[in-house]
């Protein structure tokens, strides 16, 4: 550089750390803090998505095995289901379908997943083993 621009930039306040850098901290948090709320939000989604999953496997589960209790207890086979569907429903999940045949019942449920909008689906089946246990 000539003796004149470094003396118009000296004048002008640009060679001194002071001026140049001034502001650049803000701009720096306000990106960290705003990387910071867009993982944090994404986390709480993805969890919340986790945890529905789970609930719904665990009311499918539940239902499936009220059914299948009822239907060893000689209750026909709609009956096993609205047992079932209720069971599903005292764990916050809606009943899809249901089928009973024998002793064995399968059935599907969902349970709404908050921030998302496709609802968590499990399946589940209940009744007697159909290979004996190893020994």
């Amino acid at each position: 550089m000539t003796v004149s621009v470094v003396r118009w930039m000296r004048a002008r306040g640009h060679l001194r750390g002071d001026c140049v850098e001034r502001g650049s901290g803000t701009v720096l948090v306000i990106g960290v803090v705003v990387a910071v709320l867009v993982l944090t939000t994404g986390g709480l989604l993805i969890g919340g998505a986790v945890v529905a999953s789970h609930r719904a496997r665990l009311a499918a589960d539940l239902a499936a095995l009220a059914g299948a209790a009822l239907l060893r207890d000689s209750a026909l086979p709609d009956r096993a289901c609205a047992g079932a569907g209720r069971v599903a429903a005292l764990n916050d999940a809606h009943l899809v379908s249901c089928s009973a045949a024998g002793l064995e019942v399968e059935l599907t449920v969902t349970v709404r997943a908050p921030g998302w909008s496709e609802q968590a689906r499990a399946r589940s089946r209940a009744g007697p083993a159909t290979e004996p246990p190893p020994p």
